[in-house]
Formats: structure tokens, sequence, C-alpha cells
């Protein structure tokens, strides 16, 4: 890991940024951590609430079994250790949506410990983030405030739904690392299904930690482990959104460095970020965690997991997002970084292996991602969306390399299916369109002897500057209406002008 990457340079010197995260995610599951009540999105207020959840004398938690093995799978796609032994807290503060007055969570003994994944910034460069603990917890409910000017109500449909909290090392350094960190482990959460990553629903979310040092402190944090090298921070609460996670970083840090240069100093507290304004302001003071007076839940054993459990679950896990990327570059040819395009959405890399499936993976990944991709981004659609089956590219791709077609007589029959002649198979297209390509010597000949003749002046030129080669390509390609095999085309000028 570098030490001094992605200095900011500020008016007294330059600066280090340091960002670690810990991400809420929900865990995929019919009911709640704690009791049967459901756990699904979008049910009308208060529907979706049992006696447990809303705190009633008496009530008692009984443990999620599922959301348990929820979070070992978890662990295991985040290459972590997994606890056969661990325990539930209470953590305890008050607010209107927390009927209990306390959290249930996992404070000194989580589930999950150590892990670490790879995250790809681009062709050239990849980090690794560590992880430093997942553990389990309830979520609170929810206040709203904006249905009365002067009343505030509360909906206890999310109160006790079970949340993985995933809390990473200190280990990024910028807003882009940041960014693509949350993007990684949302793409892994949703390849091994613990959680749907909707972050428009709430179900996943990040509290963004951003502290900035003067350079080369970060180096001494790592040779010491003391994070007072690392300077006081800021935690930015439940960012919703990959592009916002970049924002708070980039306005956090450039926030801290103007008031650390102006004399002042960070107080360590919780803000908000405001996506209108794109700045953070503050909501209160970070508290610490003496603050929530953690204490053993007394209505729940500690958590036991046998090693075969867990080796049951590593069984079964799904091909991973890095190991499919591996395996696309292996069987596919592909790039390194080509292939982290493809696998960072489970249902985009399915359809590319259905596209590439016995033919040219280099073309197919090329159709995809440019021409597909391109096509889906302008018109904000998903994959799973997509008018053009990835068996209908497929059939594309064959007519390409079978020479049918030429690949830009492809782009001309990839439009048409996606409007007059959207539904049909591309063969159909081609024939009833007259757009074969033009492979007959002879026509190709013919073609070229009357462009030749026609042009003495460019037939001297191409001489002695056998570039100009490509004039005469264009203007074959032009006498049979874009037909001609642009290869065959090379071939036989190449023959007749004397320059083989």
């Amino acid at each position: 890991m570098a030490e001094t990457r992605n200095l900011l340079r500020g008016e007294t010197g330059d600066w280090e940024v340091v960002i670690g995260m810990e991400v809420h995610a929900q865990v995929t599951s019919n009911s709640k951590l704690f009791s049967g009540a459901p756990a699904t999105y979008g049910a009308g207020p208060n529907e979706n609430v049992s006696l447990v959840d809303a705190a009633m004398p008496g009530m008692l938690p009984v443990i999620n079994a599922y959301c348990v093995e929820q979070a070992v799978r978890t662990g295991l796609g985040l290459n972590a250790k997994i606890n056969l032994w661990s325990r539930f807290d209470r953590k305890n503060y008050f607010y209107p949506d927390l009927p209990q007055g306390y959290q249930i969570s996992q404070y000194e003994f989580p589930i999950v410990g150590e892990g670490t994944i790879e995250v790809e910034l681009d062709a050239e460069r990849t980090i690794e983030v560590g992880i430093e603990r997942l553990h389990l917890e309830q979520d609170a409910g929810k206040s709203i405030h904006d249905l009365a000017p002067r009343e505030s109500y509360v909906d206890l449909n999310r109160s006790g739904v079970a949340l993985m909290e995933i809390v990473s090392k200190p280990h990024m350094r910028s807003a882009e690392e940041a960014s693509a960190y949350f993007s990684k482990l949302r793409t892994i959460l949703r390849y091994l299904g613990t959680c749907d990553g909707n972050m428009d629903q709430g179900s996943m979310r990040a509290d963004v930690n951003v502290s900035v040092c003067r350079a080369g402190n970060y180096a001494k944090f790592l040779e010491s482990g003391d994070f007072s090298h690392l300077g006081t921070r800021t935690e930015t609460k439940n960012v919703n959104s990959i592009r916002f996670v970049r924002q708070v970083v980039d306005y956090e840090a450039r926030r801290q460095i103007q008031v650390l240069e102006a004399g002042g100093s960070i107080d360590q507290e919780t803000r908000l970020f405001d996506v209108k304004s794109g700045e953070t302001r503050t909501m209160r003071s970070k508290e610490d965690a003496h603050d929530y007076r953690y204490f053993p839940d007394p209505d729940l054993l500690p958590l036991t997991i046998t090693q075969e459990a867990v080796d049951n679950i590593r069984a079964e896990l799904p091909e991973l997002p890095d190991a499919k990327k591996h395996r696309f570059v292996g069987v596919y040819g592909l790039s390194a970084y080509d292939a982290s395009v493809l696998v960072m959405d489970k249902d985009k890399a399915d359809y590319f292996e259905r596209v590439a499936g016995g033919r040219d993976g280099k073309l197919a990944s090329s159709w995809v991602t440019t021409e597909l991709f391109g096509l889906l981004n302008k018109t904000n659609t998903n994959i799973l969306e997509s008018p053009v089956t990835a068996d209908q590219l497929g059939a594309l791709i064959d007519l390409i390399q079978d020479q049918t077609i030429s690949g830009k007589i492809a782009k001309q029959v990839f439009e048409l299916m996606l409007t007059e002649d959207a539904g049909k198979d591309p063969k159909d297209i081609v024939e009833a369109r007259g757009l074969k390509q033009v492979t007959d010597t002879g026509a190709l000949e013919a073609a070229a002897d009357k462009i030749i003749a026609e042009n003495p002046e460019q037939v001297a030129k191409v001489k002695d500057k056998p570039k100009a080669l490509g004039w005469f390509v264009g203007q074959v390609m032009k006498e049979t209406g874009g037909k001609a095999n642009p290869q065959a085309v090379n071939a036989i000028l190449k023959q007749k002008l004397g320059l083989e």
C-alpha cells in the first residue's frame, strides 16, 4: 500500500486524506433478526411490527438462524475470520424510534473478524482494503418529520430488521478509493445474496469517517498503529449513494484542511450530508463506546457456531467477483480491467457469458460493454430489461464471425434490432434487407479496377505513400454500398497496386 498517495495541496503544504467506512447492510431475510415479523420493504406504516419489535412488556427476542447464516456467508465472501463464539450486547440510547431504549448489537465479540477485499480503481491500479469486523445488529425504526408542521411520526416497520455492520480499516486515501470500495462491497453482497444493495430503499448505507493529516503521518501510523497520527475524524451518517460517498470525502477533506490551516481544530462529531448543496453539516458530537453503556444482553445466550456449519456454508458459496474476473481473463482472453467491468454486476456478467458462449470472447466483450451497455446507460435501462436478448446479440456476432456481415453493417443491424425490426432474428434482418457482405472476388476486383482506372493521380501517390491505400479501400467500400469485405478489399488492392 502506497504511503503518500493522493496528496491534497493546501496553502501551507501537503495533506493526506484517510477514510474508513462503516457500512450498514440489511440482511436479505423474510423475517427480522429477533422476531417473526416480515422484513419486506414498502408496507404501510407500522404494518410489519410484532410485539417484540414494539418492545411490549414481557416480550423476549429469539435469534433468526438464517440471519446468522447470512452473516457467516458474508464473512466468508470478505475473506474474513468467522468467530465460532460471539455475543450480543445492549447499546443504550434513547430516541422515539427505538422503543426498547437500547439496540441489540455486538460490541466486543462480533460474529466476523478481520478480512480483506481487493478493489480495482482502473486498468492500472488496484488496492486492498482491510475489514476490521462484521457484526449483527437490529435496525431502529424511522422518525418522520415532514407530514405535519408541529408533529413527528414514528414508523416501526424497520425496527428489528437484521443489519450487518461492516467496518473497514482506515485504508482508503481518496474519494475515488472510498467510492470504489463501497461499490465493490455492494457487488460482493449481491453475488452472495446476503443484501440486495438497493440503496434507494435504505438497505445499504454508509457512515463515512474522514480525517486529514500532514504528508508522511500516515506512514507513521502504519509503523506504530497510533491513530493520533491520522488527525481527528468526523463521521458523516447514512450516505446512500456511491456518488454521494465521493462527494462527502471531497467536501469534508477540503473543509478540514481549511479549518486547520486557519488555526482551528477539528471536532470529533457526527455530520449529515446535504445532497442539494453537496455539503456536510454538524448533527451532534460523536459518542464514544462508553457513552452507550454497552453490556451483555441478559435475554440472549452467547451465539455459538460449529466449524462444520461454517464449512457447509463455504461449500455452497457462489462464484464471487474476483474468481469470476480471473476466469473471464483465462477463458475468454479479456484484459483484467474489461473483466472487472463485466463482473461488477452479476446480471451483466451472466448476460456476457451467454453471449460469449462458443464465440470470440473479446469480440463479445466489445459488443456487450460498448454497444449494449452504451444503449442501456443512454436509456437508463436495467440489463434484465434489455431490448436485445443475449441470444439475439450472440446471433449478430455469429454473422460477423462467419463474415456474412462486416462490423460496420452489424452496427446498422443492431440499430434495426432496437427500432423497426425489434424482436427479429439478426439473420432474418440481414436477408430481408440485403445487407450481406460482398465476398465475391470477381465483383470486388471489378470495383477495384474501376477506382484505380479513374484515379491515376492517387495511384501514383500510393506508390510513395502506402498509407494512402486507405483512400482506395474507402472508395471501393463506397462503390459496393459498404457491403464489401474490408479484408478482401485490402488484399485485392495491395495486389493490384503492387504493394505486396
